[in-house]
């Protein structure tokens, strides 16, 4: 079967699921289990014959076996079996649920997976089987996936302007469906940019990637997404780790952080009264090796950022608007960073690339660097995408190639040879725009919340966007709105 035709099923299977009202999200579940059960079958026999940990009694033979209700009960027994075991195996099965009722559809969609011999399969063809499903699940913005997908072609971008290394560890503390991981994978694997030695792949396999990632569905598909992308063995230790990052410093420092922690500006914890109900508070980490103490989850993040930095690591993060201008603690944050990193690149992005509408972000570009009694950051390059750009994420997706002018500005060869495109006289219109230390921190709260062009929008009727792509837009921040005024009822409903 060519890979064509198995994109073709495995889509075709999700559509019929769906009319039964499974998911993107719960059908991506049933995939990941059954991909997994099967790909350790493949793995037991030769030449691999390798013991991967499944009794022979929850194995891919026992389940083949069986149809009708005495399918549904064994599947059920190894769903719930398997999450009790340790390593990947059990991080794949952990809160593992069967969410297929129907017992002939449960036998239909294992013969599918049956029929494909997925050890063969290039990991390109797999992964991008999977990552297909990941997107799809994404832009079911019921669900809420799409808080943990960031647009590959924004990934793909920090990515090749970090220029990772090999040999050289990198980590995301707030890792998702693992899209950090697989950018910096496949950018490392190129031959375009290393020509890798045998000792090299096995590190990148096995040593590179660290993530966390505390939500167990989340998790789950994270594991198997870099699985499926040749990250990690099917028998190994987990590689991403379901502790809370902001609770304690990391275990280990590391050469890159390149992450997108999830959108929300406090961090909260639930919580039973003395009455027995239900209640939610502020959550803050007191933590040592943190600038300052805050519930702004964001803030946290890019100080735990920082943390596991090596003395010569670095850092790509996207956080929103309010990380460049909240006061309090904010300020006390910004100023810190630009002491004591290189903080030397803010990437200002649009609306409309997010699967959660509305958000305003940019990427914090920073190299980590030793103590010092002088400042580190000497000037701040700030690329305005924002500015007159319009996408939405139906009709016009942010695409790699929109980001390729700012890759060519961020000189990723060679940071220090940089050239501003913005000039007060000859190009007013330019995106590319340097600002000093001194002028930085001379300014209200040291806000680096900074645009310089005219929005055309306001004078210019002729710049306005399309009909279909501002209606596209208008519905998108409605929604936006319904779903924050639905958190602050959530907050009111449980005080």
């Amino acid at each position: 079967m060519n890979t064509a035709s198995i994109v073709s099923r495995v889509w075709s299977f999700c559509t019929t699921l769906r009319d039964d009202g499974v998911g993107y999200g719960d059908y991506l579940e049933q995939l990941t289990y059954l991909i997994f059960l099967k790909m350790a079958d493949e793995y037991s026999k030769p030449p691999y014959n390798r013991d991967v940990g499944i009794p022979a009694r929850y194995n891919w033979q026992a389940l083949t076996s069986k149809k009708g209700a005495e399918l549904e009960v064994l599947y059920v027994e190894i769903l719930r079996e398997l999450g009790k075991r340790q390593g990947m195996l059990g991080q794949i099965f952990t809160k593992a649920q069967n969410k297929i009722q129907d017992p002939a559809k449960l036998f239909r969609l294992i013969d599918m997976i049956n029929s494909t011999s997925w050890l063969v399969m290039g990991a390109d063809v797999k992964g991008d089987i999977y990552e297909g499903i990941l997107e799809r699940n994404a832009e079911d913005t019921k669900s809420g996936a799409g808080q943990y997908f960031t647009p590959r072609s924004l990934i793909r971008a920090m990515v090749e302007c970090v220029r990772p290394e090999p040999n050289k560890t990198i980590a995301d503390p707030a890792c998702g469906t693992g899209g950090f991981f697989l950018a910096a994978y496949d950018f490392l694997s190129d031959a375009k940019n290393y020509q890798l030695d045998k000792e090299q792949k096995h590190f990148l396999k096995h040593q590179t990637f660290h993530g966390n990632e505390i939500v167990a569905n989340t998790r789950r598909l994270c594991l198997m997404n870099m699985f499926l992308h040749n990250i990690g063995e099917i028998d190994g230790e987990s590689l991403v780790s379901p502790n809370d990052a902001l609770i304690a410093p990391s275990p280990i420092g590391v050469d890159y952080v390149l992450a997108n922690p999830p959108f929300g500006k406090k961090s909260s914890m639930s919580f039973t009264n003395e009455e027995g109900e239900q209640e939610t508070e502020d959550l803050t980490y007191n933590r040592q090796d943190f600038w300052a103490t805050t519930s702004n989850k964001q803030l946290n993040f890019v100080q735990h950022i920082r943390s596991m930095l090596k003395t010569t690591g670095k850092a790509a993060v996207v956080v929103p608007d309010n990380v460049l201008f909240e006061g309090g603690a904010g300020e006390v944050i910004r100023k810190k960073l630009l002491e004591n990193t290189n903080l030397h690149t803010v990437l200002r992005l649009p609306t409309g690339i997010f699967y959660a509408q509305g958000v305003k972000a940019n990427v914090l570009f920073f190299d980590n660097q030793p103590a010092s009694p002088e400042p580190w950051t000497k000037e701040v390059w700030f690329y305005d995408y924002r500015t007159n750009i319009h996408h939405t994420l139906k009709r016009k997706p942010l695409r790699f190639e929109d980001l390729t002018d700012f890759i060519t500005c961020y000189k990723p060869e060679n940071i220090h040879a940089r050239t501003e495109t913005w000039h007060e006289e000859n190009n007013p219109d330019g995106r590319w725009r340097k600002y000093s230390y001194d002028e930085l921190v001379a300014r209200d709260k040291t806000s680096l919340d900074i645009f310089w062009l005219k929005d055309k929008s306001l004078t210019d009727l002729d710049n306005l966007p399309e009909p279909d792509d501002l209606a596209e837009e208008i519905i998108e921040n409605l929604e936006a709105g319904l779903n924050s005024f639905r958190e602050v009822l959530a907050g009111l409903a449980s005080k």
